[in-house]
């Protein structure tokens, strides 16, 4: 099958970037600058990366939220109006489908973005199940950029007065530079930012009219990825999959008071029994000893954990982790040298007696032996503009 396009993809050609693969598109994985470059950029200025590929639509109706959390462990009906909301699609066995970012547009319209290589399940599994409970209205015609770093609100400013005084995870309609946008202050890389969705249309137009600003300069997948790993973010399809549960992840925050054991509105969802036991090990005894809970308990006592390397030696993904008498304990799930603290840094999975910060470990790094410390993410403290 051809690799498909987004609306910048005459633009990536033109400044010169590297075009790969990534989620059955052709996307840009660095620039003419590099990748370290683009990473230490974002981090000081402003970066723009298309992230066009990822799927958006809208869910329209007076039940839309009721319905949509019957699909997550997540407080869909409670968020106000105005705010969006991390969340988490599970299966039956509790393990996530996609992990996804979701917006109250209205009390009867959610506006949901999806990662670009679930979009066609998500859509499926979402029209299957609640699809007789509001209307589903899938965005293909639209682009969407990302803006990130500690000047993205001095440039947004610039193009539109009063946009900064959006906060994280806030948003609303907004006129940049001519074109038409759905903006929220959000983003992946741990800095302050905002993602834009906007017309494909003007999509081209608009990042033209970023990229004229001096503080802003186009930034690849290959930055995407060290700047999310540095923030402690999973990356879908290879931090987190649908055989990973969100507690051993480590994305019990995700899951308000509400949803979690003994809420008020606990259970109800697709993979609730599941994922209930294992929130069970931290609730009490009568919870943990039914017998269908220690039963999951035993199976789901591993956790995803933050690595630094001891020696300057990147450890990569599928790399085994082992105790120091050679048990192996786990595996790497993503790792890289990182830029913003000269240490190499990993997150991958570890059984749960191995996971308290500060335990030393080993990796096998092509048949040798390499020092590793759990750590707390974020390895580089976020920016988010909480006001």
């Amino acid at each position: 099958m051809p690799l498909l396009k987004t609306p910048l993809y005459d633009l990536h050609v033109a400044l010169g970037a590297r075009m790969v693969p990534f989620a059955g598109y052709t996307m840009p994985v660095q620039y003419p600058s590099g990748l370290v470059a683009e990473h230490h950029h974002t981090r000081n200025h402003a970066g723009l990366f298309d992230v066009s590929h990822m799927g958006q639509l809208r869910l329209v109706g007076l039940d839309a939220a009721a319905a949509f959390e019957t699909l997550m462990p997540v407080d869909v009906i409670d968020l106000a109006v105005g705010k969006q909301r991390y969340g988490l699609l599970t299966n039956e066995a509790g393990g996530i489908i996609d992990d996804l970012m979701f917006f109250k547009v209205a009390d009867d319209e959610i506006f949901v973005i999806v990662n670009g290589a679930c979009k066609v399940g998500d859509i499926a599994h979402i029209q299957q199940h609640i699809g007789n409970r509001c209307q589903i209205i899938t965005m293909p015609t639209h682009g969407l950029l990302a803006l990130q770093g500690p000047q993205a609100v001095t440039v947004m400013a610039r193009l539109t007065p009063g946009i900064e005084k959006l906060v994280f995870m806030t948003g609303g309609r907004f006129n940049i530079a001519g074109a038409d946008c759905f903006v929220t202050r959000s983003g992946y890389t741990g800095e302050d930012g905002f993602e834009i969705s906007v017309s494909a249309e003007q999509t081209e137009m608009l990042a033209n009219a970023l990229l004229a600003e001096p503080e802003v300069k186009p930034i690849g997948l290959g930055a995407r990825n060290s700047l999310r790993l540095e923030a402690g973010l999973c990356l879908y399809g290879q931090d987190i999959d649908a055989t990973t549960n969100p507690v051993e992840a480590g994305l019990g925050w995700a899951m308000q008071k509400v949803r979690r054991v003994e809420g008020a509105r606990a259970g109800g969802y697709i993979g609730a029994t599941n994922i209930i036991a294992s929130q069970a090990i931290n609730t009490p005894a009568s919870v943990q000893n039914e017998p269908r809970n220690r039963q999951l308990l035993a199976k789901s006592l591993k956790k995803r954990v933050g690595l630094i390397a001891l020696d300057r030696v990147p450890v990569r993904e599928h790399t085994e982790l082992q105790d120091l008498n050679g048990k192996c304990i786990g595996e790497v799930t993503s790792g890289l040298l990182a830029p913003t603290i000269d240490k190499p840094i990993a997150m991958g999975y570890v059984s749960a007696e191995f996971s308290a910060v500060g335990t030393r470990i080993n990796a096998i790094v092509r048949g040798k032996v390499v020092a590793m410390e759990v750590a707390s993410m974020p390895f580089v403290p976020n920016r988010y503009f909480r006001g």
